[in-house]
């Protein structure tokens, strides 16, 4: 029986070579795949291609994914517009948690993802997770699967991934990546929380505003001139009036003028320009700028120390920091301490010189580097700003509540009081006649 050679990786990720009996290479792939190998290449002993150094090439995958292809199934191809592409970034959440919790049982990386594409509900990452398995199956490594849906799991996903399988420690990496997902949603949905108060008493009001304006306004309009005639209005009324007519004659342009406000802050945000610009502005907002400026902080000292320890080289990890911060202020000062520190440089200097982060951050950091714990150091602070991210929220909420209880009765209550004016006039004419 001829005798193959191959080189494979196992579930955690590290290579190993070695032979194995076999009729066929298809053959010697099936019987590594039951032993828990991913083959990356199988060849017949003597046959190996060889360089012109006469040094044996390492075999590609290509050829094993080729040979694997008969017993693959065929899959038709089908054109689908606007076929969803994303996940939800909780969905995601779970799947990497139950991942690393498959792995930390002891459960192959392979049948892991057999049993979660099973379960999965979620078509987009159900086919995502059936893909990764049949790349894995073929002789890919796990980051290299990934790499292959940018939309779903984004370089900071495959950077912890790769480091990982090359550490040999592929759970610890995904249970830090799922740890690391978890409190970057809870604190999504806690800013989230803290606008949509707001956002939703505005929305009220002008809904308000907009049917007393159009529907009420013009009626008590029409009874002051039948009851009082040539007699003068309050001057509240009269400017109450005056938005009420415009209001009637411009709705058109003022719906289409608040569309093309949204669609413009859009396609300004789409440039760099304009996304710079957004991005200040919204640092220096009164009651929210702080808590973004805070929330910014959290993950960027978060992603950071979590790429740093998983294993991922410092340079690199400021790069993925760099493009997931979320804001332009904050992406820039990343990048200059990446120049810095690629010049050999310490991070703190180009830290503190940005004027983007807190003394306190700066000095925290400067103390990790100086122990050689900056890892360390970096979560802390994510933890540390975590906590100050709470107390804004909560803070925010208390002052916005009275803040727009006031705003809202300030509205409806002028338009009020400019309507009931001419009605006491009437009133008090109407007693007169009698």
């Amino acid at each position: 029986m001829p005798r193959f050679q191959y080189v494979a990786l196992d579930a955690r990720g590290q290579e190993s070579t070695g032979s194995v009996e076999a009729n066929s290479t298809n053959e010697a792939i099936g019987r590594l795949r039951q032993s828990g190998y991913f083959p990356t290449g199988v060849y017949e002993e003597g046959r190996a291609p060889a360089s012109r150094d006469g040094k044996v090439k390492k075999p590609r995958t290509t050829p094993i994914a080729a040979a694997a292809a008969p017993t693959a199934k065929r899959k038709g191809v089908s054109i689908t517009l606007f076929k969803k592409q994303k996940v939800k970034s909780r969905v995601l959440m779970i799947f990497t948690r139950q991942l690393a919790t498959l792995i930390d049982s002891g459960l192959p990386l392979l049948r892991s993802l057999n049993v979660l594409a099973r379960q999965e509900r979620d078509p987009v990452l159900k086919r995502a997770t059936e893909a990764l398995s049949d790349s894995v199956q073929g002789g890919n490594t796990f980051s290299d699967s990934l790499a292959q849906h940018p939309k779903i799991f984004n370089e900071l996903y495959v950077s912890m991934v790769k480091a990982g399988e090359l550490g040999g420690v592929l759970e610890v990496v995904l249970e830090r990546l799922a740890e690391f997902q978890e409190k970057a949603q809870k604190i999504k949905g806690k800013v989230l929380s803290a606008m949509i108060y707001p956002a939703i008493v505005m929305t009220m009001a002008v809904a308000i505003m907009g049917f007393l304006l159009v529907f009420i306004v013009p009626r008590f309009e029409a009874i002051f001139k039948d009851m009082l005639g040539d007699k003068p209005l309050p001057g509240i009324t009269i400017f109450v009036i005056s938005i009420s007519r415009f209001a009637q004659s411009n709705w058109a342009i003022l719906i289409g003028a608040g569309i093309a406000l949204i669609v413009g802050i859009k396609v300004l945000g789409r440039t760099s320009g304009g996304r710079s610009l957004l991005d200040q502005f919204k640092l220096r907002l009164p009651l929210f700028g702080d808590l973004i400026r805070k929330t910014s902080i959290s993950r960027f000292s978060r992603t950071l120390g979590t790429l740093v320890s998983s294993g991922v080289s410092i340079l690199q990890a400021l790069n993925i920091t760099r493009d997931t911060a979320g804001n332009t202020v904050i992406a820039n000062a990343i990048s200059q301490v990446h120049d810095r520190v690629k010049e050999g440089e310490s991070i703190v200097q180009p830290l503190e010189t940005s004027g983007a982060f807190p003394p306190m951050v700066v000095s925290m950091i400067d103390v990790g580097e100086e122990t050689g714990q900056l890892p360390d150091m970096l979560l802390k602070i994510a933890d540390v700003y975590d906590g100050e991210v709470d107390n804004s929220v909560a803070a925010l909420t208390s002052i916005l509540e009275p803040i727009m209880i006031v705003f809202l009765a300030v509205v409806v209550g002028t338009i009020v009081i400019a309507l009931f004016l001419p009605l006491i006039s009437i009133i008090t004419t109407l007693q007169q006649q009698t």
